[in-house]
């Protein structure tokens, strides 16, 4: 089908040989392209929106045809959620709990400790009677112990694929945004369930964690004089192995066991030989437990950066560790067999993922475990320790080492758990106490009522779909028209008709209507014609309206716009009858007045009117069916077209009538006038014998008078006042002078308000009082001490002449009287001079307005202040990370100049002279505060500066946080200072610490970040690492 252009030039090719008196039902039919040829399937592609007869591609390919029950709805499948027969259930990860997750399915794969917290009593009575599980009360774990009790039966024995820890994890007070030391979590759980378990009576469970984890080992010293031997016993529950230069985990364990000398400064005290003497040292292990757990260090303290970093090493490691070789005592089995391997995913120290390969004790498979998804290792998939890292880069990418069989390398272990191999294979079967397994079994009659609810919505959704696909087989076939009897619905609620995915909404035509209350043609691009069995099935089953049918077709738009074509067509020619007519001497006075702004431009403006209604058009084109344009941005163009004005009104007074101005207007012939009248029916119109508007010419006489008026008065004040006015011959409170005593006071304010008028009295008011009541206090007094005015407050005061006052008082009306007398003390040769105010200093409010601008210089919110970086005492041009894409100085001075105004300037519309004072001689004494501490006092940013947006609210450790990313210069390399003062307290807020707005801080770094790829450890560290700080791990 021809394009949507195409169609609406086809649809009113007639109005060019039609007038609009001519227009019959033919000619509107066609406007409305009734007779459109319909799209056929397969060969119109898309929707054609120009033709409403083309009912293809608007959504019915979803229902024609074969359909698939699960489009029908977006509801899982709850069997999903289901466990799958011989596999394992995982945990949520509640944010970044991923590092809990692994050691929870670590311990409960180690059936030993859960068969002894199995058999730990629980503290809830109420759960552990003869009469069961009471159902109407949620299980609510109270001790560490119940929390792992409950949620091990959960992961033994249910129905769900994965469970939800955060009992457990709210126990111990963790959070779970935030990513943990997963070795330190492990360490510090165990030493809080082994002190837990310490106060069981049961021996089995008591010593549970000693018999599973604990081994002992001596740090042995040896004397090399006499061969004397030191042993300090220690117990351990995991060996740190150190994997630098290693790669190999025997050499680890062999480095850790290696033996040192102590010479030299560190010499060894020996106690025989009762002086220091060369020793050597070494750690002897005594005893190993069932679980070996050595932790690799992969997270190391670098003292470089001052933050810690991950060794991506590779390391390798075997399923089989004999530690006989390893072990002081001999006798016995030594020999260990893999049973997990903790893994961290990613490059970093501070972000990456945590996931845990581990051994079914009882079947000997390994499973991986990734939070809620757990997978069965076999195969190719059979690869300990092997995980993608996340975000590395390509670069540092190391080639993983050959491996034999039996034996592993990881870059990524962070922890391998070692069991002690027995000759008999593992059939221990843990059975779940009976209260816990009531709770289980009432958790997952939960689960499977909730699977049941899911199935039947599901049901639902599909019954539902069903029968729409029915509706839209039956009614589809039945959608065109043709030659019978049709209605218009439009496209987007046919469109949402076939959507699955929303409810069909009842039809609305309201916003395709045009004035008369018919279909607008202009909306004939977004409806569709139907046939009317379509359409009384689809009000009866949905409802809305109002109906169009035949009927709504509307002969009075399809006249207008013809009118409006021809018009268009005919523009061009009138331009130049136009032009040619006002070339042409007119003949008499007879004629009509038009503006000249208008004549210039009437040919745009009559554009602009009739490409009106294809804009209307366009907007059509926009929402329907409840989703309409939004009415507030219509308001704004409407009240902005109604603001431009229209052909003629450019001679339009104020008060409707012909404006006085002539020069703004010129006489055109009554032929010109009705040309022009075509295009601008409702133009208004002068015709040459119209008077002028009454009100204005009496505006303009009472305007001359007034500006004579004025005149004369600056005049009078400027021959007064002359000095005053020209700003020559001023008195100096700083230099008083020695032909008076007396000097009096006004305000700035005053003095500028009335030098504006005597510059220009026409275009100003006259000032005809002085308001000194602005600087006084509610009490009378004066706000400003004498010292005060002579510096910081001169700027808000104007200083008058015993003589010019005489002047002032006769030409003003002076509120208040103001003044200062100078007095001499002491005799013929005095000593002293005193200066007194009228009225005198008010003490209090004095004190009052300097603490509220001190108040007002601690108290602020996104001021700016600046950061000066310096080395070695000379300030930097350039920043020293370009390869950050930090923007240098000049760049971000070109920036500020580029901001529109009142973005240029922190200070903008805060200055004296850009704040705009209302014209009455009593000011608000409130307000009048505020503009005193209105100070020029702008720090001018040079090259080199960064300006920072701060709060007095705000932390030195927050501010030293945007000055990393402003220098990248990481918090603990800035040494800041302000006014000589070093700041150091990273707790104090910067209005303590003296930072008020346009402050400078110098910056000076310890030494600049050269790893700029590690950016991430950096954002992590300037945060203090707390660690398990608060939480339940250590005891709070």
């Amino acid at each position: 089908m021809a394009p949507r252009l195409q169609l609406e030039k086809a649809a009113w090719r007639w109005a060019e040989t039609v007038r609009p008196e001519e227009v019959s039902q033919e000619h509107i039919e066609t406007a409305y392209r009734i007779w459109l040829e319909p799209c056929i399937r397969g060969v119109c592609r898309r929707n054609c929106r120009g033709n409403p007869n083309c009912l293809v591609g608007i959504g019915e390919h979803i229902w024609l045809g074969e359909i698939d029950e699960n489009s029908f709805h977006n509801i899982d499948d709850p069997n999903c959620e289901r466990r799958k027969k011989n596999s394992f259930v995982g945990l949520t990860n509640l944010g970044a709990t991923c590092y809990v997750n692994t050691f929870l399915q670590v311990w409960f794969l180690n059936l030993e400790l859960r068969q002894a917290l199995y058999l730990c009593p629980s503290t809830r009575s109420d759960y552990t009677r003869g009469d069961g599980v009471h159902g109407e009360k949620d299980y609510e774990p109270q001790t560490i112990c119940e929390h792992l009790q409950y949620l091990f039966a959960l992961l033994q024995n249910s129905n769900r694929r994965y469970i939800d820890p955060s009992g457990f994890v709210k126990a111990l007070g963790l959070d779970t945004g935030q990513q943990q030391d997963a070795q330190e979590f492990s360490k510090l759980f165990m030493s809080l369930l082994e002190d837990t378990l310490s106060k069981q009576k049961n021996p089995d469970v008591r010593n549970i964690v000693q018999q599973q984890f604990c081994g002992e080992y001596a740090y042995v010293t040896v004397c090399n004089q006499c061969g004397r031997e030191s042993k300090l016993l220690s117990k351990f529950y995991e060996l740190e192995l150190n994997i630098q230069g290693h790669k190999q985990l025997t050499d680890c364990i062999s480095e850790f066991l290696k033996e040192e000398k102590l010479e030299g400064d560190n010499r060894y005290f020996c106690e025989n030989c009762q002086s220091k003497q060369n020793a050597t040292r070494k750690i002897r292990l005594l005893s190993l437990p069932c679980t070996l757990n050595l932790q690799l260090m992969r997270f190391v303290f670098d003292r470089q950066t001052g933050h810690k970093k991950k060794l991506n090493a590779y390391i390798g490691f075997s399923e089989s560790l004999d530690m006989e070789p390893y072990v002081e005592h001999k006798g016995g089995s030594f020999v260990y067999e893999l049973s997990a391997v903790l893994i961290h995913r990613g490059v970093s120290a501070y972000s990456g993922h945590y996931i845990a390969h581990v051994k079914d004790p009882q079947s000997g498979e390994w499973y991986k475990f990734n939070d809620e998804d757990i997978e069965k290792m076999e195969g190719k998939k059979l690869q300990l320790g092997i995980e993608e890292d996340l975000a590395e880069p390509s670069k540092s990418q190391t080639r993983k080492p050959k491996c034999g069989k039996g034996t592993h390398c990881s870059r990524n272990a962070y922890m391998l758990v070692y069991r002690l191999q027995t000759q008999e294979k593992n059939h221990t079967v843990v059975q779940v106490p009976a209260f816990l397994q009531e709770l289980v079994d009432r958790d997952n009659s939960k689960f499977e009522e909730w699977c049941v609810e899911m199935a039947e919505m599901r049901r639902q959704s599909v019954d539902k779909g069903k029968a729409k696909h029915e509706e839209v087989k039956e009614l589809y076939q039945r959608l065109p028209a043709g030659t019978e009897a049709y209605e218009f619905v439009s496209l987007e609620w046919l469109q949402k008709w076939l959507d699955e995915s929303t409810p069909t909404k009842p039809i609305d035509n309201h916003a395709c209507l045009c004035s008369h209350d018919k279909l607008h043609p202009d909306k004939i691009s977004i409806m569709k014609r139907i046939s009317e069995y379509a359409a009384d099935i689809f009000y009866s089953r949905y409802g809305g309206g109002p109906r169009l049918t035949v009927k709504a077709l509307c002969k009075d738009c399809v006249v207008e716009r013809c009118r409006v074509l021809r018009l268009k067509s005919q523009l061009n020619e009138d331009y130049k009858t136009v032009n040619n007519l006002l070339k042409t001497t007119m003949k008499g006075n007879d004629g009509f007045w038009v503006g000249k702004s208008s004549l210039r431009s009437w040919r745009q403006l009559a554009l602009e009117q009739l490409d009106e209604q294809d804009g209307e058009a366009e907007q059509s084109n926009g929402k329907m069916n409840g989703s309409p344009f939004n009415k507030d941005e219509s308001k704004e163009e409407k009240k902005e077209e109604e603001e431009e004005l229209n052909f003629n009104e450019d001679i339009l007074c104020p008060h409707g009538g012909l404006s006085i101005s002539e020069n703004e207007r010129r006489l055109v012939s009554q032929e010109a006038w009705s040309k022009l009248r075509q295009y601008f029916p409702k133009a208004p119109e002068f015709p040459s014998y119209k008077e002028c508007c009454s009100q204005c010419k009496i505006l303009e006489r009472e305007g001359e008078e007034n500006e004579a008026l004025h005149k004369m008065i600056a005049n009078e004040q400027k021959a007064s006042l002359p000095n005053l006015f020209q700003d020559k011959n001023r008195p100096c409170l700083s230099n008083w002078p020695e032909d008076t005593d007396t000097l009096y006071i006004v305000s700035h304010f005053f003095l500028d308000e009335w030098r504006k008028f005597v510059r220009k009295p026409a275009r100003s008011t006259p000032v005809s009082s002085i308001g000194n009541s602005a600087l006084l206090c509610p009490h009378g007094g004066l706000m400003f001490t004498f010292p005060s005015l002579t510096k910081e407050d001169s700027k808000l005061i104007a200083l008058i002449w015993p003589s010019e006052w005489q002047m002032i008082q006769k030409l003003f009306v002076v509120d208040k009287v103001i003044k200062i007398t100078r007095i001499e003390v002491g005799g013929v040769n005095p000593s002293e001079v005193q200066y007194i105010s009228e009225p005198n200093l008010c003490p209090d409010c004095r004190e009052g307005l300097l603490c509220q601008q001190q108040r007002d210089l601690r108290e602020y919110t996104q001021a700016t202040i600046y950061v000066h970086k310096v080395v070695d005492n000379k300030k930097v041009m350039k920043d020293s990370a370009p390869e950050l894409n930090v923007s240098s100085s000049e760049t971000e001075e070109d920036k500020e100049e580029a901001k529109p105004d009142g973005e240029k300037d922190p200070d903008f519309n805060q200055s004296n002279g850009g704040t705009k004072r209302q014209k009455t001689s009593q000011q608000g004494y409130a307000a009048y505060q505020k503009q005193v501490i209105r100070r020029s006092t702008r720090h001018r940013k040079v090259r080199g500066e960064k300006a920072l947006l701060v709060s007095a609210s705000q932390t030195l450790k927050e501010l030293k946080i945007q000055i990393m990313h402003a220098f990248s210069v990481a918090p603990f390399d800035q040494n800041l200072s302000i006014d000589g003062k070093i700041l150091s307290d990273d707790r104090a807020t910067l209005g303590a610490l003296g930072v008020i707005p346009e402050s400078v801080i110098l910056l000076k770094a310890d030494e600049p970040i050269a790893d700029y790829a590690a950016m991430d450890d950096v954002m992590q560290v300037c945060m203090p690492e707390e660690g398990f700080k608060g939480t339940g791990l250590l005891g709070h």
